[in-house]
């Protein structure tokens, strides 16, 4: 699963994000089913900037939400993402020189399940 948080940060701002952000992926990452994460901004406008998370399971990463570091150092963070859709199911996926492999979804098939 793959969890993207895109924000707008002002240049005069960044300092104090970065901070943040990097205490908000040091909690993220001490949570069981944390595969892999990452700060990154963007390269043709320094105020984009995403936090990218991978994680085992849907399950894993909600758990981490309710994890205490995770309230305290991630949640004001993510707070401030853009309020858009940010968390992915991987359907299809590929390793170098690999075919693809096609995953089924996790979600149930009737809405009301």
């Amino acid at each position: 699963m793959l969890v993207l948080n895109r924000f707008v940060v002002p240049p005069d701002t960044q300092d104090g994000f970065t901070e943040q952000a990097h205490a908000a992926l040091a909690a993220l990452a001490a949570c069981p089913g944390y595969l892999s994460g990452r700060l990154t901004r963007a390269l043709e406008d320094t105020s984009g900037w995403t936090l990218v998370t991978e994680w085992e399971s849907v399950g894993a990463y909600r758990r981490a939400l309710g994890a205490f570091d995770v309230k305290v150092h991630a949640t004001p963070l993510l707070a401030r993402s853009l309020d858009e859709p940010s968390a992915f199911e991987t359907l299809a996926s590929a390793g170098p020189g690999e075919p693809v492999e096609i995953i089924g979804s996790d979600r149930a098939t009737e809405p009301w399940r």
